[in-house]
């Protein structure tokens, strides 16, 4: 079996898989709870992959590469795709990864990734199977935060997935309306330029605030919350057969 372990800004995310096959799911807050959970003792875990987004992962790693063999994932790191980006070395692992998610489950077609969590960013494959790049904008946590931060008088508001009205008739309803439904629009005026741009084009929808998202998009979206860790273990595997291949 294979563990694709994705660090974010918030939380540690593990996969186990065996083959393609996605077995069991974790989530952990430290590298404490990690040590303390049953993930290697339940499972008969051979190798791994880890990717971050965060520069402090060198102890989770440690603690990993103790129990299998590991590939840290960086941009030298050999992918079953092509990566025509312009700036390799500052282009997050959790991009790339989500991206090869999607070509793993259906290659040869243009795709858009939206990973929607402390950021949302949006990544294109094409059909050649070659990663193009995307775009990045502030995570709808991120526009509650910031509303608050950079203003004297607004407060700080929770998220409300119940909120869906146009035109919201107080402060904490134009916050929501605001930041929940302008991050709806926001996503569908991509979803419609790529369209256009790339007809019968795939839109795969992953990150935390992916089931709020997809609810409310109400378009042909592929709702798929493991493809950051889908496309890790995608590429563990594609080191490891071509490890195989050069012996």
């Amino acid at each position: 079996m294979q563990l694709a372990i994705d660090i974010g800004n918030t939380l540690i995310k593990t996969g186990v898989f065996n083959g393609k096959i996605l077995v069991n799911f974790q989530h952990f807050e430290s590298l404490q709870e990690l040590k303390q959970s049953t993930l290697f003792s339940n499972h008969k875990i051979k190798s791994a992959i880890i990717a971050s987004v965060v520069d402090d992962f060198q102890a989770i790693a440690k603690y990993i590469e103790s129990q299998c063999s590991l590939i840290i994932f960086s941009s030298t790191t050999p992918i079953p795709i092509k990566n025509t980006y312009k700036s390799l070395p500052t282009l997050g692992s959790d991009r790339i990864a989500a991206a090869i998610g999607a070509y793993s489950i259906s290659p040869n077609i243009n795709a858009l990734v939206i990973d929607v969590g402390t950021c949302i960013k949006y990544n294109f494959i094409n059909r050649n199977n070659e990663y193009i790049g995307g775009a990045i904008s502030p995570g709808i946590s991120m526009r509650f935060k910031a509303l608050n931060n950079f203003t004297s008088k607004l407060p700080l508001i929770r998220f409300n997935q119940k909120i869906t009205k146009l035109v919201g008739e107080n402060t904490e309803e134009s916050i929501l309306n605001g930041v929940q439904l302008g991050s709806v629009m926001e996503i569908k005026g991509f979803i419609l330029e790529y369209e256009k741009k790339y007809p019968g084009i795939n839109i795969f929808l992953t990150g935390g605030d992916s089931t709020f998202l997809e609810q409310a998009l109400k378009m042909s979206i592929f709702a798929e919350p493991f493809l950051v860790l889908k496309g890790l273990n995608e590429i563990l595997l594609y080191n490891r057969n071509t490890k195989k291949s050069d012996q």
